[in-house]
């Protein structure tokens, strides 16, 4: 096909249907994509940028602009990206026996002492496993007549060796030591019933009036975390006027 127009531009030779002038092809763009879907023409070798352009200008000036042939457009365009990008992609190649060869002299040569080490070992392999199928483990015990040979393994110990091992295997084992660990004395469990308890009764409190029976900084923060818990759980609401103002609290769960 031939055509006047640049490259890349489009043409309406068939009622408005989108066409495209490149290098290596000039005519239909369904054609085209039918040809690169079966592989008559390298993907690699058509400008999907260029193409896009050409049909932009073609949806501008055609009447009666389809959005089906826009719907298909952009899944070919899809389907032409990916199998460019898969052309583009390095991949991992494997060399096999025919590649090898016809390489490199060293590489065969290589290969071969490979393949004479693997020879070697197998014959090795064989014959230890036929050597050793002749031989068998003694099942019976001792005879008779040599049983009075065998040292007696109990003959030098006595009663208080035994009780030696015996302190030693079942004595208990030692306690670790946890004063390096701070104590867990007030639970979120108990700052949540708390906190439920008081805006149960009073409906709403501050923060100020939730924490004031609270002896350590420890009760303080986990009370504040149970609270954003409730908040979480959509059982309280919070205001605070000013920024590190009064904290109200509301409770809009079920009265206690």
């Amino acid at each position: 096909m031939t055509s006047t127009a640049g490259p890349g531009s489009a043409e309406r030779p068939d009622g408005g249907a989108f066409a495209v002038e490149l290098p290596i092809f000039t005519g239909p763009f369904r054609i085209l994509a039918d040809l690169i879907l079966a592989q008559k023409i390298d993907v690699c070798d058509v400008s999907i940028a260029t193409v896009t352009d050409g049909f932009l200008a073609h949806s501008k000036e055609a009447e009666g602009w389809s959005l089906e042939e826009a719907t298909w457009f952009l899944a070919v365009c899809a389907i032409m990206l990916e199998l460019k990008v898969g052309r583009l992609m390095p991949r991992h190649e494997v060399v096999d026996e025919e590649d090898l060869l016809g390489v490199s002299p060293d590489l065969v040569y290589a290969r071969s002492i490979e393949l004479a080490a693997f020879r070697t070992v197998a014959v090795e392999i064989a014959r230890g496993l036929d050597e050793e199928s002749l031989r068998f483990t003694r099942e019976a015990g001792p005879p008779t007549e040599f049983v009075h040979l065998y040292p007696d393994v109990l003959e030098d110990v006595s009663a208080d060796d035994l009780a030696r091992i015996a302190a030693v295997v079942f004595r208990p084992p030692p306690l670790v030591d946890l004063s390096h660990v701070t104590p867990i004395r007030y639970t979120m469990a108990e700052a949540v019933e708390a906190v439920r308890d008081h805006l149960g009764r009073l409906g709403q409190a501050s923060f100020r009036d939730l924490v004031a029976d609270c002896d350590e900084r420890i009760q303080i923060v986990v009370r504040f975390l149970a609270l954003l818990e409730l908040y979480r759980e959509g059982k309280v609401d919070l205001a605070q006027a000013a920024t590190f103002g009064e904290i109200d609290v509301r409770w809009e769960g079920e009265a206690a």
